[in-house]
């Protein structure tokens, strides 16, 4: 009976946190991909909580620690997804300071995912999914964080979505403090590339995918 629950809970996870890839043709005829956004149905009026860095910063790290996360990926990511406002929603219905969305919160037993502890936890925890499910490769992990892993396998990369690639570009140019850096026109990275882990002179974990392939 234990098996058979198991099975139903990971084909339940496997369901909620793979989103699904449209394909929409224009008036002109010119085939468009998306993940096309749902607009959130009844979602609660919240009034925005800016937290800031520094109010959630032991959380950041502790959960970067269980996860073997580097802190300053972490906070780059809640910058870009909600900007330290812990009851942010957006048009897709996510959710909280790394915008869980409401599956993917059950999948990751979030039972309040505007409760920064509760939701630093789930969305570290889904990006360490993210980075193991693409070999530690970094701009696919986040490519699935925001499109879904479903996407980036489909495409064999990172997905043709305008918004997933502003996404991925601001975080990294965030993280990097690069802020030239732009991911490659055409089509992306493929599946292949390796990320390189290692720390620098001043200690600090440092990830990315320049170097040797």
């Amino acid at each position: 009976m234990r098996r058979a629950w198991i099975g139903v809970a990971a084909a339940a996870c496997a369901s909620v946190l793979a989103a699904e890839v449209h394909v929409e043709t224009t008036t002109s005829g010119r085939r468009v991909f998306t993940n096309t956004p749902v607009k959130a149905s009844g979602a609660p009026a919240r009034s925005a909580i800016q937290l800031g860095r520094g109010k959630i910063e032991p959380l950041v790290q502790t959960y970067s620690d269980e996860y073997q996360l580097d802190p300053e990926l972490v906070h780059a990511l809640i910058r870009a997804e909600s900007g330290y406002n812990s009851r942010a929603i957006s048009s897709k219905g996510a959710m909280g300071l790394m915008q869980l969305m409401p599956g993917t919160a059950r999948a990751l037993a979030v039972e309040d995912a505007f409760d920064p502890a509760a939701n630093i936890a789930g969305g570290t925890r889904y990006l360490r999914m993210m980075l193991d499910e693409f070999e530690g490769r970094l701009e696919f992990a986040l490519a699935g964080y925001n499109a879904g892993p479903k996407a980036v396998r489909q495409f064999g990369g990172i997905p043709p979505f305008p918004e997933t690639r502003r996404y991925i570009e601001q975080i990294l140019r965030d993280y990097r403090d690069d802020l030239n850096y732009k991911l490659p026109s055409g089509g992306g990275l493929e599946v292949g590339r390796k990320v390189h882990m290692a720390r620098d002179r001043d200690g600090k974990l440092v990830i990315s995918t320049y170097g040797d392939n």
